[in-house]
């Protein structure tokens, strides 16, 4: 005897088969999103690199959280599990930049989301305000245009600013506490906050001392003198092609 299907199933499988396309559209967005800024990041990075004598642009880095745990986070939030719902997680995708001092992740910043196509829904300074356990680094949700096939569509990227040391920290930190599942001893707290003040301490130790050597970092001054120069050289080029002399 042959078991028959319910009469309802094409209808839910039809069903889940829209929710999966949907899930999936919504995650490729971000995975475009992520890519946008990723993309105009190392353009900064090339540019700093090939046209200044400085690049203050060590790493970068990228993170597309899984379904599953973006699902985690929305049941955490106490919301239901639906695209909507989905659409209220702004740290689905992540981007984070590790610079070489802290007055650079501010500059970086500045060069990023000073872009017209960059909008800015949130920041949180981390480097002037320290959380408790001492992390410390520069955090902005910012969102960019995805232009697909059929439409545009505006995704939330978070992006992470920090410096080496701070990676660093933050990186072993977070395997200190992953070891504890949470429940970290309060003198691996006392001590984990002490290292952090000693990296803080040792990148403006570092940054006062490239700055004494090197001189201070002002791109944007670096950026007008290199166009007069151009243009200054444009014009006299011209002048001696008019006046029959570059012939």
């Amino acid at each position: 005897m042959t078991a028959t299907a319910p009469e309802h199933a094409p209808d839910i499988i039809e069903t889940f088969r829209g929710v999966r396309e949907d899930f999936t559209r919504l995650m490729l967005s971000y995975q475009f999103g992520m890519d946008e800024i990723t993309t105009k990041i190392r353009i900064l990075r090339e540019e700093f690199d090939k046209l200044h004598s400085y690049n203050p642009i060590e790493q970068v880095t990228t993170r597309l959280k899984s379904a599953e745990s973006v699902v985690d986070k929305v049941t955490r939030k106490g919301l239901e599990p639906s695209l909507s719902s989905f659409r209220k997680i702004t740290d689905i995708a992540g981007v984070r930049v590790t610079c070489s001092f802290t007055a650079d992740t501010y500059r970086v910043f500045e060069a990023l989301t000073g872009q017209p196509d960059v909008r800015v829904l949130e920041v949180k300074d981390y480097i002037a305000h320290p959380k408790p356990n001492g992390y410390r680094s520069l955090h902005a949700i910012v969102e960019v245009p995805v232009f697909l096939s059929s439409r545009t569509v505006n995704v939330p990227v978070e992006v992470q600013f920090r410096t080496v040391a701070m990676d660093f920290w933050a990186t072993l930190e977070h395997k200190i506490f992953y070891k504890y599942d949470g429940d970290v001893p309060p003198e691996v707290v006392l001590k984990l906050e002490e290292s952090a003040e000693t990296a803080a301490q040792m990148d403006r130790d570092m940054e006062a001392l490239h700055d004494s050597v090197h001189g201070p970092r002002d791109f944007r001054e670096r950026d007008r003198q290199d166009d007069q120069v151009i243009s200054d050289d444009v014009v006299r080029k011209l002048s001696q092609f008019l006046s029959g002399e570059g012939g």
